[in-house]
């Protein structure tokens, strides 16, 4: 499974109650007409690992195929016009792909984690095999671990979904030059 993730932030002066709104009604709409190989989405408001985003949503697929249906999709019949809706209010957004190491979310699931802790590899410091490492402790429904596959943007290396942080990613356990920061927020949508 992966997840197209997209971190963004409504214009400026843009009413972030009616932001809110159309955020919803563009994920009801893909959930009521499901693209093939979309498995979900869910659409957090709070922190986030990216400066000036305060929105998170996360859209479940099956592969690097699903992404390309998912993206044709979006603004296509019977999607256009929540997506425009939204997309005009849009102030600021980037993304990325990740792909699920441990777990097996549903979008609802998802949603029932409270916090996402985001783990980034310092410059520099050299890549190592830490996901399983990571996973340690991870357990409970939505609980997961995914990696990232391609950025289109500033973009943290891991980032495990749970309730709370698991011990894997404390600071004692990490390699050298690696981070973690574990961000709360709240669910708007899951479905």
């Amino acid at each position: 499974m992966l997840a197209y993730v997209f971190w963004h932030a409504a214009a400026e002066g843009a009413d972030a109650e009616r932001y809110e709104q159309a955020l919803v009604a563009f994920q009801r709409s893909l959930r009521h007409s499901p693209p093939f190989g979309f498995r979900g989405s869910t659409v957090f408001r709070g922190e986030t690992p990216v400066e000036g985003c305060s929105y998170e949503d996360w859209y479940l697929i099956d592969d690097f195929a699903a992404l390309g249906v998912l993206n044709e999709a979006a603004v296509g019949r019977g999607h256009r016009t929540s997506h425009d809706d939204v997309a005009h209010r849009l102030g600021s957004g980037t993304a990325g792909l990740y792909r699920l190491l441990e777990g097996e979310p549903s979008a609802n699931e998802l949603a029932s984690c409270s916090t996402a802790t985001w783990v980034a590899r310092g410059i520099g410091t050299k890549q190592q095999e830490i996901g399983t490492l990571l996973g340690d402790g991870l357990e409970g429904r939505g609980a997961s671990l995914w990696q990232r596959q391609l950025v289109l943007g500033p973009a943290p290396e891991f980032c495990l979904h749970s309730r709370e942080c698991p011990a894997g990613a404390t600071r004692a356990r990490l390699a050298a030059g690696w981070t973690a920061k574990t961000l709360t927020r709240e669910s708007l949508f899951a479905g």
